[in-house]
């Protein structure tokens, strides 16, 4: 009997080590791999390059995605800063999402981040605020996963989340030319192996085996233009053009929604970090659906005796025949039979068969760039169920629409917010985190700033405007808004601010150089309000740069605008600007704060 045992003992034993010996090589080989340098690590975060106080988010993160020598999109994270040490009377709040969360495009004057930054300092007096974008460009919930943990180590307060459009045709989306692998499982694995030499290793092994494809996505970012290139990001990423609602690419595309911002709201429920998640828009009045199935044969006499019988008919023997068969029609998957009904009902007043038959449109559009509803009810649904709040911005967008439709009143095209758009945005947040900071019940003061002061000193310039307006004409000039890709006609400035607008869309300036051309003009000018809102913007831009931070401190202390004025100042100083009053004027709002 103890024979017995001890053969099995020993049968078990070479087993494992039989087992071992393949995952102790490949140890081994990990560890020589590194040892020698060979793979690249790209953080998150990494140190300021001008002042170590400050950290950003790496702006070229998605090579992280991406193995070396393969086409990559050029898409990059705004660059904007936080202290590399929380202060102990900070309040850091990190966004989230893609393009529509980063403010595209405009950048981060019109972003979720940048409105709240504005608004949110003088809104908790005695606080250091910081708001924080990670958001980016054409990236959808696997790039939100995958840099949580990153977000998780800087100690947010909170994070605000705006993304949803870019499951399917976003960079490793369901449907996109740009994914790792295929989708699902293969992606999941991949975000957990890409870190690793060895994996790195074969993934340039594999790139040096494969032929390059000729017909591989191009490097550039939505809406803007390279040498030897003038096609646009939206015009390469499409790999399934054709995803139709219930398909199984379509649920492919809930599930990994739902799968990822599931892990991402108990990710940042077990680590105690409050989450604001919002419902997503899009422009359903005036984008009409990209791609449309046929007719089917059984609607297609029922719509051909409608919209022939419309010149015959009075108006309201038009209204009884579309309500009549609209119910019918409802059944259609023709997207472009949708969208045309909504138009006919809009013009004989009926908003409410409108308003479903422009949902019914988008929800049928073939070509996934705009988000179907529901990625909406997968939002509430996982916030309820991880104590997430739900911020209604969808619901805000439409209030200030005609007849609740969203259109060109608030959209620049399919889905991106126009300047007021992005205040309706970035309102929504900030009311829903005002509600609250009031329910936290630790006395701490919350001053509002309304809707209306945030409008009046926005922090965008007209410069800034017409490069966001050139990008779009950019954007729209190509596949998917149009079949013949043609060169955007740019509207010819009409002042020295257009004129650097359009300078810097056309890559002959920095956006540095527009501002601190801008600043001197708006000077010389005596253009006080102006000049006083790019020195704000380039303060906030440069951190690290003394001189702005002290001259706007000095603005806002006139201004009376303590907290504000205290926040520059003490950037100022870290900063290493020199003047005489800058310790006594910190001294000074640090003792009006505490009495407030």
């Amino acid at each position: 009997m103890t024979k017995r045992n001890n053969n099995q003992k020993n049968k078990t034993a070479f087993y494992a080590i039989a087992l071992l010996i393949p995952v102790l090589f490949f140890l081994i080989l990990e560890f020589g791999l590194r040892l020698i340098g060979f793979g690249t690590s790209t953080p998150l975060f990494i140190e300021n390059p001008a002042n170590p106080n400050y950290i950003l988010p790496q702006p070229n993160i998605l090579q992280r995605y991406f193995p070396e020598g393969t086409e990559q999109p050029s898409v990059t994270m705004e660059a904007n800063f936080i202290l590399k040490e929380k202060p102990a009377n900070g309040y850091r709040i990190v966004v989230q999402g893609g393009s529509t969360a980063a403010g595209f495009p405009y950048g981060l004057g019109a972003s979720i981040a940048g409105i709240l930054d504005q608004r949110l300092k003088p809104s908790l007096p005695g606080r250091h605020v910081e708001v924080l974008n990670t958001a980016m460009s054409a990236v959808n919930s696997y790039t939100l996963i995958d840099i949580a943990d990153e977000i998780i180590e800087q100690k947010p307060d909170a994070i605000m989340i705006y993304a949803g459009h870019n499951e399917y045709l976003g960079i490793l989306g369901v449907g996109s030319n740009y994914t790792a692998f295929g989708a699902g499982l293969s992606t999941t694995w991949f975000l957990k192996l890409k870190e690793l030499s060895l994996f790195q290793l074969m993934q340039k092994l594999s790139v040096a085996l494969i032929a390059p494809d000729t017909e591989a996505p191009s490097n550039e970012k939505p809406g803007q233009q390279t040498q030897g290139s003038a096609r646009t990001f939206m015009a390469k990423v499409a790999k399934h053009k054709n995803i139709e609602k219930g398909s199984d690419l379509y649920d492919a595309g809930l599930e990994q929604f739902e799968k990822n911002i599931s892990a991402l709201l108990q990710k940042y429920q077990r680590a105690g970090i409050p989450v604001f998640i919002s419902t997503i828009a899009s422009n359903i009045k005036d984008q009409k659906p990209f791609v449309s199935a046929e007719l089917e044969p059984e609607y297609q006499a029922s719509a051909q005796k409608l919209f022939a019988s419309l010149e015959q008919q009075s108006k309201a023997q038009n209204i009884s025949s579309l309500k009549k068969v609209s119910l019918t029609l409802q059944q259609s998957s023709s997207a472009t039979l949708h969208f045309k009904l909504a138009q006919l009902a809009l013009a004989l007043g009926e908003s409410s068969i409108a308003k479903t038959h422009f949902d019914l449109a988008k929800e049928h559009d073939l070509l996934r760039f705009r988000a179907p509803e529901a990625i909406n009810h997968i939002i509430r649904e996982q916030a309820q169920k991880f104590d997430a709040i739900v911020v209604e911005t969808q619901k805000e967008l439409e209030i200030r629409s005609p007849d609740r439709i969203i259109g060109n009143n608030l959209m620049l095209e399919h889905l991106h917010p126009n300047l007021r758009g992005y205040f309706v945005v970035a309102n929504s947040f900030y009311n829903s985190f005002a509600e609250f900071w009031q329910t936290q019940g630790d006395n701490s003061p919350f001053s509002p700033v309304s809707i209306e002061q945030a409008w009046a000193e926005r922090l965008i310039l007209p410069q800034e405007e017409y490069f966001g307006y050139a990008t779009i004409l950019g954007l729209t000039s190509d596949y998917p808004f149009t079949d013949n890709p043609r060169k955007p006609r740019l509207p010819k400035p009409t002042d020295w601010q257009q004129q650097l607008g359009q300078d810097f869309y056309a890559k002959k300036i920095t956006w540095l150089d527009m501002m601190e051309t801008s600043l001197k003009r708006y000077t010389l000018e005596e253009n006080t309000k102006q000049r006083n809102k790019t020195l704000q913007i380039l303060a906030d831009a440069l951190p690290h740069q003394g001189l702005y931070n002290l001259q706007i401190a000095e603005v806002k202390f006139q201004q009376g605008r303590y907290n504000e004025s205290l926040h520059y100042y003490q950037r100022a100083k870290l900063a290493g600007a020199i003047g005489n009053t800058i310790d006594s004027n910190i001294s000074t709002l640090e003792s009006i704060l505490q009495k407030d």
